[in-house]
């Protein structure tokens, strides 16, 4: 921590101004205010922070309005309260009246109106904190708060499937799709995925996928489930691969969303596609307990301390990723 004049200083990874055409010109890693801390909210020490596709959205400003710049990248965290109490972020700010505050339509995530982690310090409601499991390190936690939350609630909450059925992952390697492949394994569901590359495919396989496809092919049998994030790419294979009265799962569309929605064969084969964003805090609760109780861990593909935080999300931005990026303090 550094102080200027009067002004106390922190390091920090931030967007300096929204650029939808070259979104890592707009990357900066210098120094920030340190937060305020209003009442009932609480300053995190960040020990760990994991890079996700929506840090590059901010960067191209999509989602944050143009004044909100500069804001510090990272919706994900671990760290450590005043009090030293080992802690997981929860992203999603929401009014709780709502029942599951990823139902308010004013809800917001870290790096929308709020600063993010990658920084010294990040400032949340108390509320958004949650024990650290011990089973976990910094880095591990890090990865929980958006990635494996949106596999968790996909799985759990929005697609009814049971153990013994299956469930086809379309993309092999991102965060949330390696969190789908160890989660949807652990509970006792057949695993299929589809990947761009062969070395995609065996991530996927030595994460517990039962088998992995090239991307586009045609499967063995029809599935239970698909789960999407990648949208208009996919689509249409996932709409194919699915049995009658099958769910698709959607939580992204990474690769554009104006896919044909093949309206024929949603009402003739009466398929369900069921919409899902992130999980609530009760959720994410549970989900640190389900990791702890069957040892599961996030694959982390690339660990950087975030003052090398541009490769990262080079890496990110070329496709490259293998299992999560995580920036460390």
């Amino acid at each position: 921590m550094a102080e200027l004049g009067n002004l106390d200083l922190m390091f920090a990874v931030y967007a300096a101004e929204p650029n939808p055409e070259s979104p890592l010109d707009a990357l900066r890693v210098g120094e920030r205010p340190d937060p305020d801390v209003p009442d009932g909210w609480v300053a995190v020490s960040v020990r760990a922070g994991s890079l996700n596709m929506h840090d590059l959205w901010t960067l191209r400003g999509v989602g944050i309005k143009a004044e909100q710049f500069p804001m510090i990248l990272g919706c994900d965290g671990a760290g450590v309260l005043a009090d030293g109490s080992e802690v997981v972020l929860h992203s999603v700010i929401g009014d709780t009246s709502f029942g599951d505050e990823t139902l308010d339509p004013r809800r917001s995530l870290l790096t929308e109106k709020h600063q993010g982690t990658f920084a010294d310090t990040v400032v949340v409601p108390a509320r958004n904190v949650l024990p650290k499991p011990r089973s976990l390190s910094f880095a591990e936690a890090a990865c929980m708060g958006t990635a494996w939350l949106t596999a968790y609630r996909m799985l759990f909450s929005r697609s009814g499937l049971r153990p013994g059925q299956s469930m086809l992952v379309q993309g092999a390697s991102g965060g949330v799709s390696t969190a789908l492949v160890a989660l949807g394994k652990a509970a006792g569901m057949r695993v299929w995925v589809t990947g761009r590359t062969e070395e995609k495919r065996a991530l996927a396989v030595s994460l517990g996928a039962d088998d992995a496809f090239e991307t586009g092919a045609r499967l063995p049998e029809r599935v239970d489930a698909v789960f999407e994030t990648v949208g208009k790419a996919t689509w249409g294979h996932s709409m194919k691969s699915l049995k009658p009265g099958g769910t698709i799962v959607v939580s992204g569309s990474t690769s554009g969303a104006d896919a044909n929605a093949d309206l024929q064969r949603l009402f003739f084969m009466q398929l369900r596609v069921v919409g899902s964003t992130m999980g609530n805090r009760a959720e994410l609760a549970d989900l640190l307990a389900f990791c702890d109780l069957k040892g599961l861990r996030p694959t982390i593909g690339t660990e950087l301390p975030m003052a090398e935080a541009k490769d990262g999300f080079e890496q990110m931005l070329a496709g490259e990723t293998a299992g999560k990026v995580v920036f460390t303090r």
